[in-house]
């Protein structure tokens, strides 16, 4: 029997994926937990429209992934820390405040964007720091840590 799968189902395939299955299995096991449907010609149909939609959408994040890498290549943030007189630093800069800081300066708006910061920044100077905006598209943003004054 032809199937779309619902979910992923170990064994069978990945959601959205066409397969055939024996026909007890599904009527037994896979349509009851709600893991399938059956795939008529007019189902087939509906699904082959949802899976172009969804690459056409796929295609869109990934260009405006790649228009964002461009935007971050060439802007930089900077923060101001507490020092002594000495220089020491109190306080540190980490993921949530650079994220804040891209939302705030609108280079990042309701984009997904993930900060690959190791430790927080804890020393005064130009620091650069990868981000992944998803879609494989990585980006390297300038953050400037400068002492309050």
């Amino acid at each position: 029997m032809k199937i779309i799968l619902l979910k992923d189902v170990r064994g069978l395939g990945k959601k959205n994926e066409v397969r055939e299955a024996a026909d007890g299995h599904v009527r037994n096991f896979l349509l009851p937990q709600g893991l399938v449907k059956v795939a008529t010609p007019e189902i087939l149909a509906e699904h082959n429209k949802i899976i172009a939609k969804m690459t056409e959408e796929d295609m869109e994040g990934k260009k405006r992934a790649e228009e964002l890498a461009r935007e971050l290549g060439g802007k930089s943030l900077e923060f101001f820390l507490k020092t002594d007189e000495s220089g020491t630093v109190f306080g540190s800069v980490n993921k949530e405040m650079i994220l804040k800081g891209l939302r705030d300066s609108k280079l990042v708006r309701k984009e997904r964007v993930e900060i690959e910061l190791e430790h927080p920044l804890k020393q005064i100077g130009e620091h650069v720091v990868p981000v992944d905006l998803k879609n494989g598209i990585k980006a390297n943003l300038k953050v400037v840590v400068s002492a309050e004054k």
